[in-house]
């Protein structure tokens, strides 16, 4: 007598349910515009200092180049596997604000003007494109909904 086999989890009706919508939305043009939109947001942020010139205020710097590629590699994970990873653009959106404080904290009062003026655009941007992706995946989960 042989034991009934139970279905496997990844054909689940659910499951599959979930990727068709999260295939649907991230096939829409706008989503895929601010994916691209967050993955250039995070690849500036990371080389700012050396476009817009305070690689002396070395702190900052770094703090921009880590910040930088943490948010495209955010956006990057939105752009490969969205069903997975849309709740990380709430993340993606604690580092935009980081991005808008951070020249304060870190730099603290020997900041250089062109480096707030550069972090607070770049960081509203990457604010907006983390809200446009949390809005999709929540504008996704209430479709399946009603």
């Amino acid at each position: 007598m042989t034991a009934p086999t139970s279905p496997r989890i990844d054909q689940h009706p659910d499951i599959l349910a979930l990727r068709a919508h999260s295939e649907e939305t991230t096939a829409a043009p706008s989503a895929q515009a601010v994916e691209a939109l967050a993955l250039v947001c995070g690849v500036y942020l990371a080389a700012s200092p050396w476009i817009v010139g305070f690689y002396g205020a070395t702190t900052l710097a770094v703090t921009n180049l880590i910040t930088g590629i943490a948010f495209a590699c955010l956006a990057g994970g939105f752009t490969n596997a969205y069903e997975r990873t849309h709740a990380n653009s709430w993340a993606a959106l604690c580092v935009g604000v980081w991005t808008i404080i951070s020249p304060f904290v870190v730099a603290g009062h020997a900041f250089v003007t062109r480096a707030v003026v550069s972090n607070i655009i770049v960081g509203v941007v990457c604010c907006l494109a983390a809200l446009a992706l949390a809005g999709m995946g929540v504008t996704r989960r209430s479709r399946t909904r009603g």
